[in-house]
């Protein structure tokens, strides 16, 4: 579904095992970058009804989402540390068109949104079937559906606000892109990382 290129290798929940402060703290801080995203998209495009309805809706729930992993790390007598930097995040950034109209910005930023939502649906879905924590494997699978459901919102809206532009294609070179970023991740204990 999510046409990922390549698979996360299954090791990384080792790795993620290793130091679960670290990957809850950098999980809470995707969560509250997902939902900045979300109101960026909101900011840029507060024309778009339908898309400011669903953005805001979205940085809710990634608020909401955010609260959870801080419950957990509470609860588990961690600290909430400080922002990471997300560096896959970072790279990825870089595969937008600079320029080009407003329309074309709009999809790209959609697809970029789609392609990290559909990375973490991916390490969700890993971490909720090998980590050895049964809450956090119920907690990543859960996440799991939700990121597969933000996935869906982002590319949905790429295609509706598309117009002439191949937003299937561009997809695919996405894809590409992120096939080649990825082959240096996941080697921390990171989400993305």
């Amino acid at each position: 579904m999510l046409g990922l290129k390549l698979p996360t290798d299954p090791r990384w929940v080792n790795i993620v095992e290793s130091n679960i402060e670290e990957i809850l703290t950098d999980h809470a801080w995707c969560e509250q970058k997902a939902a900045t995203n979300a109101i960026t998209l909101i900011a840029l495009n507060s024309e778009l009804e339908e898309l400011v309805t669903e953005m805001l809706a979205l940085a809710q729930e990634e608020l909401q989402h955010f609260q959870m992993v801080h419950e957990i790390i509470k609860k588990k007598g961690f600290k909430l540390g400080l922002e990471r930097k997300d560096s896959y995040v970072n790279e990825l950034y870089k595969f937008m068109v600079p320029g080009g109209s407003r329309q074309q910005r709009l999809v790209d930023r959609l697809l970029f949104s789609a392609m990290i939502e559909a990375r973490s649906c991916e390490r969700f879905k890993l971490l909720s079937e090998r980590i050895s924590d049964p809450e956090l494997s119920q907690f990543y699978h859960d996440l799991m559906v939700s990121e597969a459901g933000h996935y869906t919102t982002f590319i949905g809206f790429a295609r509706q606000y598309g117009g002439n532009i191949d937003v299937n294609k561009r997809w695919q070179e996405w894809l590409a892109y992120e096939a080649e970023v990825i082959q240096n991740y996941g080697k921390a204990e990171t989400i993305h990382g």
